[in-house]
């Protein structure tokens, strides 16, 4: 079930990548591959917090 939409996905997919770029060429420390957790988020659609919160930001999933 896709809990993630629009906005909050693009949001998620930059941030995701950016702190895995800075990560990856020595800006910031090993934590910035934590951007792996937003990108796979934004990516699949579905945050397991949003779930498990009763959240959505997908406009297809409200009633």
């Amino acid at each position: 079930m896709n809990n993630v939409g629009g906005l909050d996905r693009m949001a998620r997919i930059v941030i995701g990548l950016l702190l895995i770029v800075l990560a990856a060429v020595g800006v910031i420390g090993a934590w910035g591959f934590i951007g792996l957790v937003p990108l796979a988020t934004g990516l699949l659609r579905s945050c397991p917090l949003y779930k498990v919160f009763g959240f959505s930001t997908c406009p297809i999933n409200k009633e």
